[in-house]
């Protein structure tokens, strides 16, 4: 049985955080739909990519184009197994859309799996779904958790944190640990 997974994303998403899920996705025969508000399939999104060379935070490249490939205003969302929610700064705008946090809640709703990594965190606060959850995210999203009433826990950026059927990671170097988690809760075991 195949399985299809929603990601958001959005002008300047972190690259890695989109590209390298996108893709490990799809290599596993996943069907999986990118979507960004008021954009349509075929329009693209500009990526950063976002590096930790000594500066307090990180620091922001110009990343890829990445070409939407689901047009937002046509999700259907009893049709997706799991949500991806990336990171970089396109979550910052994309919660204030309330189509994102009505998605979003509905994941939350059924219990089905989200992974959430960095700044990806950001959707979650805004829609009220992490109070009483322990989860991860880039630090200087940590009050934005507190605030929302989850437990923030601090892990090295290739960890991954997993209550029930949320998964978070604080940045890219820890997309092999999120991925491998959100493997298992949307019922896939990857062997050779």
């Amino acid at each position: 049985m195949s399985k299809k997974v929603l990601i958001f994303a959005g002008d300047f998403v972190e690259d890695y955080e989109l590209m390298v899920p996108y893709q490990a996705l799809l290599s596993l025969g996943i069907e999986v739909d990118v979507i960004c508000p008021g954009k349509k399939s075929g329009e693209t999104i500009a990526t950063a990519i976002h590096d930790f060379v000594g500066f307090q935070t990180y620091q922001e490249l110009r990343g890829h184009n990445f070409t939407i490939n689901k047009s937002f205003d046509e999700v259907d969302v009893h049709s997706y197994d799991g949500l991806f929610i990336t990171g970089g700064r396109a979550p910052e705008y994309i919660r204030l859309n309330p189509k994102i946090i009505e998605i979003t809640q509905y994941f939350f709703k059924e219990n089905k799996p989200v992974a959430a990594i960095c700044h990806g965190i950001q959707v979650l606060t805004a829609a009220q779904v992490i109070k009483d959850r322990t989860l991860t995210c880039y630090e200087a999203v940590a009050p934005d958790v507190e605030l929302a009433g989850g437990n923030y826990k601090k892990v090295g950026p290739s960890e991954t944190v997993v209550d029930g059927n949320l998964a978070t990671s604080p940045a890219w170097p820890g997309n092999v640990s999120i991925l491998k988690e959100f493997y298992k809760m949307l019922g896939i075991n990857v062997s050779f």
